[in-house]
């Protein structure tokens, strides 16, 4: 009966680990195959067929790799001790270490060699490239904030939207929260929230408004100086769509009861626009020219001087 028993185990734990041994397979198939290209590259001594000269891009592959390593130690850590904190550390250098390999990326490509010579010979009056870099900050600024409610649980503790408990700002005295606690736990038996918890989200919805129309501005005003047919115009209108559908998902996380599909999306398309804002605001600081404030004041006072009686009052 226990060798029935042992066999038993044995077949169920064989099938739950069926894919686990797939995975373990496919890895050392991979390393076998690296194993050979590696032989390859020496016995055609091509070890430095495609050496890189920028020293500042070498560095940001190390730090890439240090990055990836600290990302496995710090999963391995929250599994093992179970801390939001660190959790929200993880999640933080995730969106990170995206951006970072994206900025690799395009500064390996083709286009940023060839960048210099599609510098816009239009200075950047209107403070885009700024426009780009603090839209950009703040969107990971809101991701963290994501972050912290997730590992906190506390993605639903407003249950509703655009409201916030029938009120445009939630009452957070005692007696109220503990009466929202009493209807989350009739309704749904989940663990109670804190009066915290309702300003964080309550912070995540003002931080996304703000996002919303920092960016709307940035499309707006790429569109207005570089012209629609800029390369920054139409990535900054693409941007703008990726906000509008997160603020969408954002609701519809709220809508759906946290639905995992649709918080998985939401979480998707936050990194989606933090690489977005990112490559942006490094391809305007590439291409557009700072506006000198000597040829602004010229250029302000350029339509004085053409009026008679006035071009021989004007010095610059």
């Amino acid at each position: 009966m226990t060798a029935g028993f042992a066999r038993f185990e044995l077949m169920t734990r064989t099938k739950e680990n069926r894919w686990l041994g797939g995975y373990a397979l496919l890895t050392a198939a991979a390393t076998l195959a690296l194993i050979c290209l590696g032989g390859l590259v020496t016995s055609h001594d091509a070890g430095m067929a495609v050496k890189e000269s920028r020293r500042w891009l070498r560095w940001l592959g190390v730090l890439a790799l240090f990055a990836v390593v600290l990302q496995g130690v710090l999963g391995g850590l929250r599994v093992v001790l179970f801390k939001d904190e660190i959790g929200i550390f993880h999640a933080a250098l995730a969106q990170l270490f995206f951006v970072l390999t994206c900025s690799i990326a395009l500064f390996t490509s083709r286009w940023w060699s060839d960048a210099p010579s599609l510098k816009s010979a239009r200075p950047d009056d209107g403070g885009l490239r700024r426009l780009f870099l603090f839209a950009t900050l703040l969107i990971f600024a809101q991701l963290i904030l994501g972050a912290t409610m997730r590992h906190q649980h506390a993605g639903l503790s407003i249950p509703d939207f655009p409201a916030a408990y029938g009120r445009p700002w939630p009452a957070l005295d005692a007696k109220s929260v503990a009466r929202y606690n009493q209807d989350r736990v009739e309704v749904n038996a989940i663990n109670p929230i804190t009066a915290f918890q309702i300003v964080l989200q309550m912070a995540h919805r003002i931080v996304a408004l703000a996002i919303l129309l920092l960016v709307a501005r940035a499309a707006w005003l790429a569109n207005r100086r570089l012209g629609r047919q800029h390369s920054l115009a139409k990535v900054s209108g693409a941007w703008l769509g990726l906000i509008v559908g997160q603020v969408f998902l954002g609701a519809a996380t709220i809508w759906t009861g946290k639905s995992a599909d649709i918080a998985t999306t939401h979480v998707a398309f936050g990194a989606l626009s933090l690489m977005t804002g990112a490559m942006l605001a490094i391809i305007a600081f590439r291409c557009l020219t700072p506006a000198p404030r000597r040829e602004a004041v010229r250029a302000k006072l350029t339509p004085l001087a053409t009026e008679p009686g006035i071009a021989s009052d004007v010095h610059i």
